[in-house]
C-alpha cells in the first residue's frame, strides 16, 4: 500500500515554478486584456472604474454586450488575495459578452492590508453594486483565490444581499482553493494571516451552501495535485449539504491556462458558466 503526504507546502501551491515557461504569466495576460478594453471602451460599452465603496481598490469594471444584457456574470480574480488588479483579465469577458451577457470584474483591497475575511464582504458589495446596475440572472466565476471568492459568495452566510443573492442561478469556481487550512503551512501566510478561526469561517468546503446553490468545480488536469483536490473537495462535501454539484478537469491545461476558455463563447468552460 502506498500513502501519500505533503511535506512543502510552498511547493504544493507554487504554480509558475512547476509549469514550463511559467514565467510567462502574468505578462501573457498585460496585453490581450488591454486590447478588449481598449475595444470595448472604443464602441461606448465599457464602464471602467466605476466605485462600489470607500477603499482606493473598491472599483469594478463592466462590459456590456451590444444589445439588452440577458444577465450579469461577475468574474473574480485570483493572486492568492495577495497580488493583481482586474485590468489582467479583461479578455475573459469575451465569451459571456458576445453571448449576450454583462461582465463585471471587481478589485478588492489585497492582503496583508486587510484579512481574507474582509475581502469576501468586499466581493459580496461589489456584486451587490453590479446588479444594481444590470437586471435578470447572475452567474458568477472566479480564478484560484477567486475560485474561493466566488464560491464563498453562495454559502449561507453569503455577504451579498438577500434580493442578489435570489438572483444568482450558476457559479463556476476554476482552480478554486476551497479549504484554507493548507494556506497556513506556506509561507504566504505571514501575509495572509490566516488563523484557525478565519480558516473555519471563510473556506467554503467547511460552510454550508446557501438554499439552491449550484456549482461547477472546473480545474486543469495538468495542475499541481493540491489544486485539484481543492477542486474535487467542493463538490464532494456540498453534494451532501443538498448543493448541485458538478466537477470537471480539463485535460492538458494548467492552472494559467485553464481559464483561456471564457474568451470564447462556444467552449464548454463559457457554455457552463452561462447554463440557467
Amino acid at each position: 500500500m502506498t500513502y501519500h503526504r505533503i511535506t512543502d507546502w510552498d511547493d504544493a501551491y507554487a504554480n509558475g515554478a512547476n509549469v514550463p515557461r511559467g514565467d510567462r504569466w502574468p505578462e501573457a495576460w498585460v496585453a490581450p486584456s488591454a486590447a478588449y478594453r481598449d475595444e470595448l471602451a472604443g464602441a461606448g460599452r465599457a464602464k471602467l472604474g466605476l466605485s462600489y465603496g470607500d477603499r482606493p481598490r473598491n472599483r469594478l469594471d463592466l462590459y456590456l454586450p451590444a444589445g439588452e444584457p440577458k444577465g450579469l456574470v461577475v468574474f473574480i480574480h485570483g493572486g492568492y488575495w495577495l497580488r493583481f488588479d482586474n485590468s489582467y483579465w479583461a479578455h475573459l469577458a469575451r465569451g459571456a459578452v458576445e453571448s449576450g451577457y454583462a461582465v463585471a470584474m471587481p478589485s478588492y483591497t489585497l492582503c496583508p492590508e486587510i484579512r481574507i475575511g474582509g475581502i469576501v464582504d468586499e466581493v459580496g458589495a461589489a456584486i451587490d453594486h453590479a446588479a444594481e446596475m444590470i437586471a435578470g440572472p447572475i452567474h458568477l466565476t472566479g480564478h484560484s483565490a477567486g475560485g474561493h471568492l466566488a464560491s464563498r459568495m453562495i454559502c449561507a452566510n453569503s455577504p451579498v444581499s438577500g434580493p442578489v443573492r435570489r438572483r444568482i442561478v450558476n457559479t463556476v469556481s476554476i482552480s478554486g482553493l476551497h479549504d484554507l487550512r493548507p494556506m497556513m503551512k506556506t509561507a504566504m501566510n505571514a501575509d495572509l494571516k490566516i488563523d484557525d478561526a478565519e480558516a473555519m469561517a471563510e473556506s467554503p468546503a467547511l460552510l454550508e451552501p446557501m438554499a439552491g446553490a449550484r456549482i461547477t468545480c472546473w480545474v486543469g488536469g495538468a495542475e499541481r495535485s493540491e489544486f485539484i483536490r481543492q477542486n474535487a473537495l467542493l463538490s464532494n462535501v456540498w453534494i451532501g449539504l443538498g448543493a448541485s454539484t458538478s466537477t470537471v478537469v480539463e485535460p492538458d491545461r494548467h492552472h494559467f491556462t485553464i481559464i483561456d476558455g471564457l474568451a470564447d463563447p462556444d467552449h464548454p468552460l463559457t457554455r457552463t458558466l452561462l447554463a440557467q
